[in-house]
């Protein structure tokens, strides 16, 4: 296996070998990209029992706590960046990362759409397509008027 591999790379930091970096060749060192390891070493697939659970939690926070705040602080150190992306696991065994694509940006949304984002700000995207399905611009409208704002 590859040792840029994205599967090595998380598998070397649940194992937190911190020798990893120093491993690499120069031209390694120069195609590894320590900023992924925010995007992968996030998230954990585990099973829905409360223990997995909080180790999916441990994760999340570690990684916002540990590498997220001075990530970028110290972007002319990858050896310390990786070390940093090293303290994200518990160390309790080695776990699949699953990718986590970056938010799309809401650009081009419809009057309709912008309007259910700004009602219901907590809705996911996927609870906002069902509300546009479910809401009509009448609706919305109404709304807006019994909240006193003017409606174009």
């Amino acid at each position: 296996m590859d040792k840029l591999h994205i599967s090595n790379e998380m598998r070397q930091l649940d194992l937190k070998n911190r020798d990893f970096y120093d491993e690499l060749t120069s031209e390694e060192k120069k195609k590894f990209s320590t900023f992924l390891m925010i995007r992968w070493s996030s998230a954990v697939q585990v099973s829905n029992s409360p223990k997995d659970k909080l180790i999916e939690q441990y994760y999340v926070q570690n990684c916002n706590a540990n590498l997220n705040k001075h990530f970028f602080a110290v972007s002319k150190h990858p050896k310390l960046q990786w070390l940093m992306a090293t303290t994200v696991g518990p160390g309790v065994g080695v776990k699949t990362h699953p990718w986590i694509a970056p938010k799309k940006k809401q650009a081009g949304l419809s009057a309709k759409r912008k309007a259910l984002v700004a009602m219901y700000p907590n809705y996911k995207d996927d609870e906002i397509d069902v509300m546009m399905q479910i809401v009509s611009d009448k609706e919305i409208k109404e709304y807006h008027k019994q909240c006193g704002e003017e409606t174009k």
